[in-house]
């Protein structure tokens, strides 16, 4: 019986230690900083209208977890899912759609399409299995040619496009307050810059007013609208969703935003309230670029 009891003890210390010496690759907390499981986020999503995955766009772990995320609510949500993108610009919608349909080949469209550097390791994985499970996927970016006219001429700039060229961005004229603490932190940021530029905030805004609107056209009441964005884009419930709210303030939105720590037991205060579901990751993770 002591032989049992003293096995036991054993098994236990190495369990406890196992335990202790772990090194996990993230840890998800609530707005209030209470540490969740995955699983907690994904219930979440499972009900809301829109999410928004506000991704550290060179981590590894965030573009791991959007493909599981993303494998879940297919899982339950079936054809009623609708994927979409920051990283793909609202004049590429045709060429998406015509790989997704079979009309051109892989090789052409990811050689015409304009594609961010880490799209191979980062992006594809998420474009392919909408691809392979029958979803939309939509580009909901501004061109970024128009955001740097914003950023050159401000929102009146936008004046002069062509009909055809206004298609592609948000409605005009464009919603925008300057007080929210996003912009208004950006321009703080920028001010002491060699090349300041005061309409920074506004390009940054026509991207969020764009997407959001290109959002809320292939969303529909039943629908479940997952988004991959930068975590700015979204973060203390503005920008996009900022916008999104003012076109219908019924929406039952789910943010999610991602930082890095040196330790990731616990969240750092700066990051309360952040988003509804926050994901910590070690500073240590290796990047994607």
């Amino acid at each position: 019986m002591r032989k049992v009891k003293s096995g036991i003890f054993i098994l236990t210390m190495l369990t406890l230690f196992a335990f202790k010496s772990d090194k996990p690759a993230y840890q998800i907390f609530s707005k209030e900083g209470k540490a969740v499981k995955f699983k907690k986020l994904v219930n979440a999503a499972q009900q809301a209208d829109i999410v928004f995955f506000g991704e550290l766009h060179n981590n590894p772990i965030d573009h791991w977890l959007q493909l599981e995320l993303t494998k879940e609510l297919f899982a339950s949500k079936g054809k009623d899912l609708v994927l979409g993108a920051e990283m793909f610009e609202t004049d590429n919608q045709l060429l998406i759609d015509e790989y997704f349909n079979g009309d051109i080949k892989r090789s052409n469209f990811e050689k015409e399409i304009r594609l961010w550097n880490n799209y191979k390791t980062d992006y594809k994985p998420l474009l392919e299995f909408a691809k392979d499970s029958s979803l939309k996927f939509i580009a909901s970016n501004v061109p970024r040619r128009y955001a740097a006219l914003v950023s050159s001429k401000g929102f009146d700039g936008l004046d002069s496009l062509s009909s055809q060229a206004k298609e592609y961005i948000a409605r005009l004229p464009i919603a925008y307050d300057g007080e929210l603490s996003g912009y208004k932190n950006m321009l703080e940021m920028m001010k002491d810059m060699p090349h300041f530029n005061a309409n920074i905030p506004k390009a940054q805004a026509l991207k969020d007013a764009t997407m959001a609107q290109f959002i809320l056209t292939n969303w529909s009441v039943g629908k479940l609208f997952l988004h991959y964005n930068g975590s700015y884009h979204s973060d203390d419930f503005q920008g996009i969703v900022w916008y999104l709210l003012q076109a219908n303030p019924n929406l039952k939105i789910v943010t999610i935003s991602s930082t890095e720590q040196k330790e990731i037991k616990e969240l750092e205060e700066s990051y309360l309230n952040k988003a509804d579901f926050i994901v910590v990751i070690p500073e240590s993770m290796t990047k994607t670029y």
